[in-house]
């Protein structure tokens, strides 16, 4: 279901909106693979899909996009049946479960127009990509459980504690799927879909010697829009990205954008608390990540164990977030950099990586922003006082 709010919640009603969601059953788990399976949304997450179900040993029918015709030619469809939805047979529409890899807009209305399309059996990708989680570590389906009193505290604690009612808005609607699988929205607070870690709070401060780490660098657009947002005036930047594919493309991306630019350097370092043997699953794009169903071993180390002086940090770590800061303690208390953190690959993103930046950092600005729909995108920002007053 959906529910949409005019008004957008202060401190003191947040923790109300809080108890309406933290214990009420959820009447929805993650899906299981139909037969015939289809999927909606032939875009980036549709690719992301489509290597997901090769990894896991499923396959597909058919693909569903609305711009079918515009992209049959694309290598990344080769020898896949794209339709229309209007193209689709009613039997396939009866019979296949559609998988939707779309979380750049609306779910309720999209599944909504589906249905009136005739298609009768409907669910989110990561719903369906949940269920494979002791083969593939892909972790953004993930149901929240029942509050518990201690979580109820902490999360209301966080709610009260952002600098403004945009956040504690977005929060709520992070909460609402996760909890319950209710798609919030606050009129006031829209999802900021295109500016996913550079929110105006950030791009206003940015001045001309920043020292910028990106911990999860994939490919490197994050960095692209970091140079492109300074005009190239930065100090330096280290790109951190332990998985050697990505690192390949990324070492190519970088050398095109800002050929021999002897302030850029890249490290294959597996962030978390401290120095211990893991295992990473490599080879998942943006997806890999340090999993038990992995096959790499691998020794992870803190960044405070870099020797690094930061004044922006971004960590996108699937889910290693609140680790890699645990580990990042002196380095941010010595150099107090903006930090923005994903919070959407595990629980640790209802209260406690927001709790442990608030308890840690003093004097800063908390902020949180969803850039995506589905339970996606959700970015925790924190930003020096001393800064944001520039």
């Amino acid at each position: 279901m959906a529910r949409s709010f005019a008004a957008l919640p202060d401190p003191d009603q947040a923790p109300a909106l809080l108890a309406e969601m933290a214990t009420v059953p959820c009447s929805f788990a993650p899906a299981t693979v139909g037969a015939p399976l289809a999927l909606y949304g032939a875009g980036n997450l549709g690719h992301l899909a489509r290597d997901f179900l090769k990894a896991v040993g499923h396959d597909f029918a058919f693909v569903v996009d609305r711009n079918a015709r515009k992209i049959e030619a694309n290598a990344g469809w080769s020898g896949v049946i794209l339709r229309q939805p209007e193209e689709v047979p009613e039997q396939a529409k009866r019979d296949a479960r559609l998988a939707v890899c779309v979380v750049t807009a609306p779910y309720v209305p999209l599944e909504q127009a589906l249905s009136a399309q005739g298609f009768k059996d409907i669910v989110p990708f990561f719903d369906l990509a949940e269920g494979f989680r002791q083969r593939h570590p892909l972790s953004n389906g993930w149901f929240a459980p029942p509050l518990t009193a201690q979580d109820r505290d902490n999360t209301a604690g966080a709610l009260v504690r952002w600098d403004d009612d945009i956040s504690r808005a977005h929060h709520l609607q992070f909460l609402a799927w996760r909890r319950l699988r209710e798609e919030w929205t606050f009129d006031a607070a829209p999802v900021e879909g295109g500016n996913r870690f550079f929110i105006p709070q950030v791009t206003d401060v940015l001045g001309d010697s920043e020292v910028f780490i990106d911990a999860g660098a994939h490919y490197g657009s994050v960095i692209e829009t970091f140079v492109t947002l300074t005009k190239g005036a930065f100090k330096q930047i280290v790109a951190i990205e332990p998985d050697p594919a990505n690192r390949v493309i990324l070492e190519q991306n970088l050398r095109h954008w800002l050929p021999d630019d002897q302030r850029v350097s890249i490290c294959n370092w597996v962030l978390a608390d401290g120095r211990r043997e893991a295992t990473f699953h490599d080879g998942l794009g943006y997806a890999s990540q340090l999993s038990g169903t992995g096959l790499t071993r691998v020794t992870t180390n803190s960044l405070d164990a870099l020797g690094l002086s930061p004044t922006f940090m971004k960590l996108h770590l699937e889910g290693g977030e609140l680790a890699a800061l645990k580990g990042a303690r002196q380095t941010l208390l010595a150099h107090r950099p903006i930090v923005v953190a994903t919070v959407y690959h595990n629980a640790d993103g209802i209260w406690a990586t927001p709790r442990w930046l608030m308890d840690t950092l003093p004097d800063y600005r908390f902020l949180f922003r969803v850039h995506a729909w589905c339970g996606n995108g959700a970015v925790v920002y924190a930003i020096p006082r001393e800064r944001s007053a520039l």
